[in-house]
């Protein structure tokens, strides 16, 4: 029974850490895109894009860090000292960029200060998410249940990769929610950013899924053995197929499939993660069910979580629904 909470858990934090990224990932790949609109009247459209969803976005960022320190706590102590820096300047950019959104609307004469900090705190938040993930699946250094490495030890060649990948995910799913959600003359500028963008992040995923097998030689037994590659072969096979058809929605000019192409890439990349890492939660040495809290505990909070998670989703689906069209300058949605 223990152990099937763990897992439990294990699930719901994996959700909630994926759902940020997908929901939040398209309003900051937004920001990351912000200097490279054509016009203010485009920006304006951008920021109204995600206007009525960004901030909601970000309770599932909530909800998997609660959610880690209650049912992993010797994982929250472990990650959070390890990751102090990396994580305290994604905070930060997530604040500052707040602030930006909101006093942007207002500002007239100080606005290009507000846009160039909008940009930034989507920049800076998103890079620093990427490097937290590369120095996740690096490991962390632990003698028993401390944390035993140094202050920098995030900071290197592999998590500085990830970090730039993943800005490029990020714009990625910024520019097809933009041909989503406008139309005309914004919508040809993201259809033109999402090609070259598509290409760079097919070769972050490749460099990424040929470097995380060199890291740890259980990953690269666990990817390249016989029989696991016929197993997994098709989630490579699958990533081929996605990425093309999102080339050709591209150049199709479609609507709504470019978003949900990249959407796909995205799931197929973190499976890919779950299936290097699994069990460990603090790689190379923790597994889940050693850092789980005890199963009292589990149980009190799955209680919580099955009232908390779908009223997350309930809000969450109807100002989806509420705020659906196209954007627009003259009358907002429609």
């Amino acid at each position: 029974m223990a152990a099937d909470l763990t897992v439990i858990w294990a699930a719901i934090i994996a959700f909630g850490v994926f759902m940020y990224v997908f929901m939040d990932g398209f309003d900051l790949g937004v920001g990351i895109l912000f200097p490279f609109a054509r016009s203010d009247r485009h920006r304006d459209l951008m920021m109204n894009s995600v206007a009525p969803i960004w901030d909601g976005n970000e309770t599932w960022l909530v909800l998997g860090g609660a959610g880690l320190l209650a049912a992993f706590p010797l994982a929250y102590a472990i990650i959070l000292p390890a990751l102090y820096i990396p994580l305290t300047v994604m905070l930060l950019a997530l604040i500052f960029r707040g602030v930006a959104f909101e006093f942007r609307f207002k500002a007239e004469a100080s606005r290009p200060l507000w846009d160039r900090a909008f940009n930034l705190g989507s920049l800076v938040a998103t890079g620093a998410q990427g490097i937290v993930l590369g120095a996740f699946i690096q490991g962390f250094a632990v003698d028993g249940r401390d944390y035993v490495g140094g202050m920098f030890d995030w900071l290197t060649p592999f998590s500085l990769m990830t970090g730039v990948g993943l800005v490029a995910g990020y714009a990625l799913l910024g520019s097809a929610w933009l041909v989503m959600k406008t139309e005309a003359d914004l919508q040809a500028w993201a259809y033109g950013m999402a090609r070259p963008l598509l290409f760079g992040v097919l070769i972050f995923i490749a460099i990424v899924s040929l470097w995380t097998p060199l890291l740890d030689r259980d990953i690269a037994g666990r990817w390249f053995s016989w029989p696991n590659i016929a197993y997994l072969s098709p989630i490579p096979i699958l990533t081929a197929l996605l990425a093309f058809g999102l080339y050709r929605a591209l150049e199709l000019h479609h609507d709504r499939t470019p978003f949900v192409y990249t959407l796909g890439l995205f799931v197929l990349s973190y499976g890919g993660l779950a299936i290097s890492l699994w069990p460990y939660v603090i790689p190379p040495d923790i597994t889940i069910w050693e850092a789980a809290s005890s199963p009292t505990s589990q149980i009190f909070l799955l209680a919580g979580a099955a009232f908390v998670i779908p009223a997350i989703l309930a809000y969450t689906a109807w100002s989806y629904y509420v705020f659906r069209g196209k954007v627009r300058q003259d009358i907002g949605y429609h």
